[in-house]
């Protein structure tokens, strides 16, 4: 019988399906709100609980996820899942220009200044080009808009993650 990835977290220890999810979000409640819903009908309903817990997060819960996210445009050391993740992830930035580099950068300075956190962005499926776009958008947000974007672009880090799982 072929493997079952979704049969596999399903019957996984307690313990080790938090485990699995706190690579996909190092937000502290989330790993057990999420393996707390198991037994998953299928994968999407698995992914889609992981975006309704990672959307209702608290803000502090947000930012201590951030902290498991490196900058845009730094190499993530280590062998760990979140720096893994990372760099594949963050694969656009292999082919970016120095300038959009140096940009990104300069961005990620003024971002941090002004919000006090890392930048954070769904980096799958993107250039270099668009995240620079965004940063420079997203710079003009208010701290509440900012907030809510945030939260979004780490529920959709989130679910791409939780189906990396279950690849």
């Amino acid at each position: 019988m072929p493997d079952d990835p979704l049969r596999d977290f399903n019957t996984r220890p307690e313990a080790s399906a938090q485990e699995a999810l706190c690579a996909c979000n190092a937000a502290p409640s989330f790993a057990a709100q999420v393996a707390a819903g198991r037994p998953y009908a299928s994968a999407e309903a698995l992914v889609a609980r992981a975006g309704e817990v990672s959307r209702a997060l608290p803000w502090a819960e947000v930012q201590a996820a951030l902290a498991a996210h490196p900058r845009i445009g730094d190499r993530p050391q280590g062998s760990s899942p979140e720096a893994t993740a990372s760099r594949s992830e963050q694969s656009g930035m292999t082919t970016a220009a120095d300038s959009v580099r140096a940009a990104i950068i300069e961005g990620n300075r003024a971002y941090e200044d002004r919000f006090d956190q890392v930048f954070l962005i769904r980096a799958a499926g993107r250039s270099a080009e668009e995240m620079l776009a965004e940063l420079e958008r997203r710079l003009r947000n208010s701290p509440a808009q900012e907030q809510a974007e945030v939260t979004e672009q780490l529920a959709q880090i989130t679910a791409l993650r939780v189906q990396g799982l279950l690849a």
